[in-house]
């Protein structure tokens, strides 16, 4: 499904200007179907400086693919979160701004009553933003990472309550000035699978091989119409598709792959996983008990339930585009909020210092 919900909600889009201004302080806040997140940022010539950083998972979409409804028990977490974000900005200084909502939002039948209780109670504006943007957002924050010498990527998001794919032309050579010429959109699409979603059809604490082979089945019948359009198969045919992606589910299979006693960011922006690797940890993660998975230093109780389905997203994914390996971003939606912020919508981020 390419065409989402229209944007709700005001939103606040300050300092889209142009040049980033060193005296102004940013912050992107990202709300997603299970997780809320933020970054407050200073430009720099080339990227930006985190200066503060906030991440917990609310599961603000759970319950919702049954009820159609945000529940009060998951706005409740959600606002706290926001009022912990709201803190940080205030204590920050943030002078521009931009707070966005996604899936659940999206599909929740009382989000508007919830949009108006979380600018009441913490002063943030939401924006609902549709698919298609949230999708480019990402791209944007992922560019950097993109291999030059490969014609065309495949950008994707594994999220709470949808999975984001974006494909993209990667010129290699510079303009006639010089000029290093930026990647360009080749199409979006969004289907309705996130590891939230797919986990409460499924379960998620017990998982068969079977059942494993069915969640991956549904997400590759879901994406076939990506292929079908944009035959990005034969792109791989030719060894012309490199693959980049932004989750949860690969930037925990990276750290994994690595045997790190905790998660590290530096260890895991930018590596790169071959899919066999990737398969194998997913293998071994489906014959384990819950309780072994929320062992697992790089996943937690709090993610042990839902790792499977995105195991399985991305199970399906490397199946339809078989390019043997996978560039692993820990970065994606706020990154390209701060750049949009900083720099204007005809930019293209120059990446984080």
């Amino acid at each position: 499904m390419s065409d989402a919900a229209p944007a709700r909600g005001a939103g606040s889009r300050l300092g889209r200007d142009g040049a980033a201004n060193p005296r102004h302080v940013y912050a992107a806040l990202d709300l997603g179907t299970n997780n809320c997140r933020l970054l407050v940022a200073r430009p720099l010539a080339q990227g930006f400086r985190v200066i503060d950083a906030f991440s917990r998972i609310v599961r603000l979409g759970e319950g919702l693919s049954a009820s159609g409804r945000l529940s009060d028990a998951a706005m409740a977490r959600t606002l706290d979160a926001l009022r912990v974000c709201a803190a940080k900005m205030r204590r920050r200084g943030v002078t521009r701004a931009r707070a966005v909502a996604t899936e659940a939002c999206r599909r929740a039948g009382n989000c508007d009553a919830f949009l108006a209780r979380v600018r009441r109670e913490t002063g943030i504006e939401l924006e609902i933003i549709s698919n298609d943007e949230e999708a480019n957002l990402a791209i944007y924050g992922c560019a950097p990472l993109l291999d030059r010498r490969t014609s065309h990527a495949l950008v994707f998001d594994i999220g709470g309550g949808s999975t984001e794919l974006g494909c993209m032309e990667v010129p290699s050579a510079p303009d006639r000035h010089g000029r290093i010429v930026e990647p360009r959109p080749c199409g979006w699409y969004s289907i309705p699978i996130g590891v939230v979603t797919l986990t409460e059809r499924h379960g998620g604490r017990r998982v068969t091989p079977r059942v494993y082979d069915t969640m991956v089945e549904e997400v590759a019948a879901a994406i076939a119409p990506f292929e079908a359009k944009h035959r990005l198969s034969a792109l791989v045919a030719d060894h012309q598709l490199q693959m980049l992606g932004t989750s949860g589910t690969v930037t925990t299979l990276c750290g994994m792959h690595q045997k790190l006693r905790r998660y590290d960011r530096a260890r895991v922006d930018g590596r790169y996983l071959d899919f066999e690797s990737a398969r194998r940890i997913s293998q071994r993660l489906v014959s384990m008990s819950h309780e072994a998975r929320a062992a697992e230093p790089c996943i937690g109780p709090e993610r042990a339930d839902l790792m499977i389905a995105g195991c399985a997203i991305l199970e399906a994914l490397c199946s339809t585009w078989p390019v043997g390996r996978l560039r692993v971003a820990d970065r994606g939606l706020r990154e390209g909020i701060l750049f949009m912020l900083m720099h204007g919508a005809d930019a293209i981020p120059a990446g984080p210092t």
